[in-house]
C-alpha cells in the first residue's frame, strides 16, 4: 500500500510539473456606446448610432499559449476574434479569427510564427500613436489599414536584444477574404504559380526602447494581384491595384518619451503607391501626429492627438484634433467620453470615424463626432 501512495505521489508531481509547463489563457475586450456625427453624408445630415467596430479599442476574444520545450524555447500560439458588439457579428472579413491566427516557437534569440499576423507597421506604431485603434484615432481615419496591419500565409520574426527590437514579416498572399485588413482593399490571395511577387507583402522594424523612452522605424510593401484595390481613403475612387508589380508602400518614422508626468508620442508615416498603369493614379501621401496623456489621478485619464495629412497627387489635406478622458471604475472596467474634430480641404472628404462606415462627407466638410462608452477586459 506504501508503494502504491508513493507511486501515486510521485505521478501526481510529475503532472503538476507538466500542467506548470503549458497555459492557455482565454481573454477579451467587450468596448461599445453611443456616438453622433455631423456630416455623416453629402446631404450634410447628422447621425446618433452604436459603432460596430471600435469604441476605446475594438472588442475581440482570444486563446494564447505556452509550453515549455526545454533549453530556453517554448512553443507558443494566438487565435483571437474580433467581433461587432452592434449586431454579434464577425468583423474582419467574416472570419473567425481574423485578428491572429499563429503558432510558432519562442527562443532566447526571437520568435517565429507562421500564419495570420501583424505586420509591422502595427509594432512600430503601437507605442507612439497613444489614441491606436481609437474611433477617433488619427493615423486610423486617413489610413483605415494603419490600425488592422496584419496579413494572411505570414511568417514572422521578432527578437529584443538589449532594448533593441528586430522584427520582419513575409506573406505570401495577403488578403485572400477581402476587407480583411482595410475597406477598399479588395481581395489579394496568392500565390499564383509562376508569379512570386503576386499579392507578396514584406514588412521589416528598427527600435529601440530604454527606461521608458522609444524611437522607431518600420517599412510596409505590398505587391498587387488578382482582384486587389487601392484606397486612399481621401473620398477618391479605389483604383485598380492588380499588376504583381505595383507596388503600396508605407513608411514610419515615430518616438515616444515623456516630460515629467505627461507621455508623448508623435511620427511621419509616408506612403506610396506605384503602378504600372499609365491609366492608374500613383499617389503619395504624408501624415504627421503628436499625441499626449495625463493620469489627473490613478483612475482619470486624459489623452489627446493632433493629426495632419497631405496628399498632393489628389490634391486633398485634413486635420484631426482629438480629445479623450477615461475613469477606471476597477481594474477590468471603464467608461470614457471623446470628441473629435475634422477639417478637410475643399477636395477632401475623410471622415472623423472609424465605427463602420457610412460617415464619409461631402468634400470640403468638416466633422465633428462624440462618444460616450463603457469598456470591460477579462
Amino acid at each position: 500500500m506504501k508503494s502504491r501512495i508513493a507511486a501515486g505521489l510521485v505521478l501526481a508531481g510529475i503532472s503538476t510539473i507538466a500542467c506548470a509547463q503549458s497555459s492557455v489563457t482565454l481573454y477579451g475586450i467587450v468596448d461599445t456606446g453611443i456616438e453622433y456625427v455631423t456630416h455623416a453624408n453629402a446631404a450634410g445630415d447628422s447621425v446618433v448610432r452604436m459603432p460596430g467596430v471600435t469604441g476605446e479599442l475594438p472588442s475581440r476574444w482570444g486563446l494564447r499559449g505556452t509550453e515549455a520545450l526545454g533549453g530556453g524555447m517554448s512553443a507558443i500560439f494566438a487565435l483571437e476574434s474580433g467581433f461587432n458588439m452592434r449586431n454579434g457579428t464577425l468583423n474582419q472579413g467574416g472570419r473567425l479569427f481574423g485578428r491572429q491566427a499563429w503558432v510558432g516557437v519562442n527562443s532566447p534569440y526571437g520568435a517565429l510564427t507562421f500564419g495570420r499576423q501583424y505586420t509591422m507597421t502595427f509594432w512600430a506604431l503601437s507605442d507612439a500613436d497613444l489614441l491606436g485603434p481609437d474611433i477617433y484615432g488619427g493615423t486610423a481615419s486617413f489610413d483605415q489599414y494603419l490600425p488592422s496591419s496584419r496579413s494572411d500565409n505570414t511568417v514572422v520574426y521578432k527578437g529584443s536584444y538589449a532594448g533593441v527590437t528586430l522584427g520582419a514579416t513575409w506573406s505570401f498572399g495577403r488578403d485572400s477574404t477581402g476587407t480583411g485588413n482595410s475597406p477598399g482593399q479588395g481581395t489579394c490571395a496568392g500565390p499564383t504559380a509562376g508569379s512570386g511577387p503576386t499579392c507578396r507583402e514584406w514588412s521589416a522594424l528598427l527600435r529601440y526602447d530604454r527606461n521608458g523612452y522609444g524611437v522607431a522605424a518600420a517599412y510596409d510593401q505590398q505587391h498587387g494581384g488578382p482582384g486587389a484595390m487601392a484606397s486612399m481613403f481621401d473620398g477618391t475612387p479605389s483604383f485598380a491595384f492588380t499588376n504583381p508589380d505595383d507596388t503600396d508602400v508605407r513608411m514610419q518614422l515615430n518616438g515616444y518619451g515623456h516630460i515629467g508626468p505627461v507621455r508623448l508620442g508623435g511620427g511621419w508615416i509616408g506612403r506610396r503607391v506605384d503602378t504600372v498603369s499609365p491609366a492608374t493614379p500613383n499617389p503619395h501621401s504624408n501624415q504627421y501626429y503628436l499625441t499626449a496623456s495625463y493620469n489627473v489621478t490613478p483612475a482619470f485619464i486624459v489623452d489627446g492627438g493632433v493629426y495632419r495629412i497631405i496628399n498632393s497627387h489628389d490634391d486633398t489635406r485634413g486635420t484631426i484634433a482629438a480629445l479623450r478622458s477615461t475613469y477606471l471604475l476597477s481594474k477590468s472596467t471603464a467608461v470614457y467620453l471623446q470628441g473629435a474634430y475634422l477639417w478637410n480641404s475643399d477636395k477632401a472628404a475623410y471622415t472623423v470615424s472609424q465605427g463602420g462606415g457610412g460617415t464619409t462627407p461631402a468634400p470640403g466638410a468638416g466633422q465633428l463626432g462624440l462618444m460616450a462608452g463603457l469598456r470591460h477586459s477579462f
